[in-house]
């Protein structure tokens, strides 16, 4: 995952434009707001990246702990929000801090990819630490095993065409072919999981587990999965 944090807070080419990345975070804020139950909850967004429609989600919820890996990224978050006091930003090693049972709804969108087995692991069995007895943890933006470019490509093409840039949409997919993610995408791979295996992660880690209707985003060839920790 370290090499992937490195990219993400570089400066990189991942969104064709500022319209892009505008939308690409308003429909996250979106599909996570949906899943607070309560205006009195406490919501962990889990390696939330530059979380910038972040503020809807916390008019959604008491608390927002946004928790981000990438420094630099974290150091821009955390100023975006310094004046939010619904919204706290943490390093993942903080969350280690974070009192047990204080979470109700745990949020890791397009973050399982990124991550070895072990690491992923790691991370569920720090989530359901801090999951109240009846927190829920939602798991995004998984890509299952026959899920190629191609398809990635398409939902970025049909994303584009509906909010109007198709053309800075194309110049960047012609960018991101001669970029460090598709290098690093092709040296590092993405890890890819079928619906059976996440849940059965899940299972493992001490949750009970169904895969959601809808995919968090725009992607819907990618999986959502919502859990329950047992115990």
């Amino acid at each position: 995952m370290e090499d992937w944090i490195d990219y993400y807070d570089s400066t990189h080419t991942i969104y064709a434009s500022k319209h892009h990345r505008d939308v690409h975070f308003e429909l996250i804020a979106r599909d996570i707001a949906g899943y607070i139950l309560s205006k009195d909850a406490t919501v962990l967004d889990y390696a939330c990246g530059e979380a910038l429609s972040a503020g809807k989600i916390a008019e959604s919820c008491a608390e927002l702990i946004l928790a981000e890996p990438a420094p630099k990224v974290r150091s821009r978050v955390a100023a975006r929000f310094a004046t939010n006091p619904k919204i706290i930003v943490h390093s993942l090693d903080e969350l280690r801090d974070l009192p047990a049972g204080s979470i109700d709804l745990a949020v890791m969108n397009s973050v399982a990819q990124y991550m070895t087995q072990h690491q992923l692991e790691e991370a569920l069995t720090m989530v359901k630490r801090l999951l109240k007895a009846d927190g829920q943890l939602v798991v995004g933006d998984v890509l299952p095993p026959e899920l190629g470019m191609m398809t990635d490509v398409l939902a970025l093409l049909r994303l584009a065409t509906k909010h109007g840039f198709l053309w800075d949409a194309l110049l960047s997919l012609v960018k991101t072919a001669l970029s460090d993610y598709r290098q690093l995408r092709a040296t590092l791979g993405l890890q890819h999981y079928s619906a059976a295996d996440m849940i059965a992660k899940l299972e493992a880690a001490g949750y009970r587990a169904t895969r959601a209707k809808i995919n968090i985003g725009h992607n819907q060839a990618r999986m959502t999965f919502v859990a329950h920790r047992i115990g």
